[in-house]
């Protein structure tokens, strides 16, 4: 099938705010430097649905959503050098090409050569693999693995150990990445700290644990929802609090639990409110506040100036700060040996074609991570 189109099935958003209906896509075979996977599970995440919702400023549609998936490489195009058919790999929505000046900076890891036209909903050359009933279908932040067999650019792609259980470690190409790597690698916690976490969804519980790996000795966790204490306590937080319970602020309520504010704070919710009380939940002088939650388009922060000029940081993460193509591979290691954990934040696996269900288990809160398989 190397050089020919492939019919299989896919789950397509024909229109914002609608369920995601299950089609026959052709998917076109890769073009020079791209990679053609088939896709054996992926995850949904909250990004997802927030471009379902029409919210998203970067939304098109039709599209074939979805970002935390894993697969075996079914055929490369020319000029792809470092991945072969039959490779075990993650799909990428931040690539790493090696070569441009993000990608030589070590400060960050948000490679910029494909950006434009990722956002865009299409390939490095402009234009997609995907049809349906003779429409163009876009791609979604480069990796696209609502679909049986996808195509991604090579510099989004991660290889990793076959020996890995592919519905598991999709969800290393987000949700656990991102939230283990604000504590390890943006904050940079120390042991010994105290750390705030606010939003106990897979992300935050990724905080919690990376925040126990560094050491921390007191992790707090916040949230409305007090069905997801128990299980943030699994995770590693020494206690739980809802805002809900008390009548003066939450950064109030933290600053006196720990003698003058947390060491460091995580927001893993995307409201700009939380981000405030979790910038102002910091200790003066040393505070570390990590905003990781995504806000709304258009959305504004707001604090008096009084609070960073008295010692507090305010920083963010994407991708949790991780260099993709050369981090992914080593993070399924740390969970191969037990270093972090993924399967616990499964909490519900369906068939491809009950992929709306996981939707509305994600807004229902009942799941923190659905994995669907094909």
């Amino acid at each position: 099938m190397a050089n020919q189109v492939i019919r299989c099935k896919a789950a397509v958003a024909w229109e914002a705010g609608k369920p995601l209906s299950i089609e026959e896509v052709e998917v076109a075979p890769p073009r020079a430097h791209e990679v053609r996977i088939k896709i054996i599970a992926t995850a949904v995440c909250h990004t997802d649905a927030y471009t379902l919702s029409g919210a998203d400023p970067e939304g098109s549609f039709p599209v074939i959503l979805g970002h935390e998936g894993a697969g075996i490489v079914e055929s490369v195009g020319e000029g792809v050098t470092k991945l072969k058919a039959g490779d075990t790999v993650i799909p990428l929505y931040i690539p790493q090409c090696g070569e441009c000046k993000f990608c030589l900076n070590p400060k960050t890891n948000l490679c910029q050569k494909i950006r434009v036209t990722q956002g865009k909903g299409l390939m490095p050359d402009g234009t997609s693999r995907f049809t349906c009933k003779g429409q163009t279908v876009l791609h979604y932040m480069g990796t696209n693995t609502f679909s049986e067999h996808t195509v991604v650019a090579d510099i989004s792609v991660a290889k990793i150990d076959p020996l890995a259980p592919l519905d598991k470690v999709c969800l290393l190409g987000c949700g656990i990445s991102t939230g283990y790597g604000a504590a390890v690698n943006t904050a940079k916690v120390e042991p010994g700290s105290t750390c705030a976490v606010f939003g106990l969804g897979g992300v935050g519980l990724a905080v919690i644990m990376g925040c126990k790996v560094a050491g921390a000795s007191r992790i707090i966790g916040v949230d409305i929802n007090k069905d997801k204490f128990a299980r943030a306590k699994e995770f590693g937080a020494s206690e739980c609090i809802n805002p809900q319970d008390f009548s003066k602020p939450i950064q109030e309520v933290l600053i006196e639990m720990t003698d003058g504010g947390v060491d460091y704070s995580f927001e893993c919710i995307g409201n700009v409110k939380v981000m405030r009380a979790a910038l102002e939940a910091c200790h003066k002088g040393w505070g570390v506040s990590v905003v990781v939650g995504v806000a709304a388009s258009g959305e504004e922060i707001a604090t008096r100036p009084f609070q960073l000029v008295t010692g507090r940081t305010w920083k963010g993460t994407a991708f949790g700060g991780w260099k993709s193509v050369e981090s992914v591979p080593k993070l399924v290691s740390e969970y191969m040996s037990k270093k972090i954990k993924v399967d616990e934040f499964v909490t519900h696996n369906l068939s491809f074609d009950q992929i709306n269900k996981a939707f509305e288990l994600l807004h229902a809160g009942k799941s923190i991570r659905t994995v669907v398989k094909f």
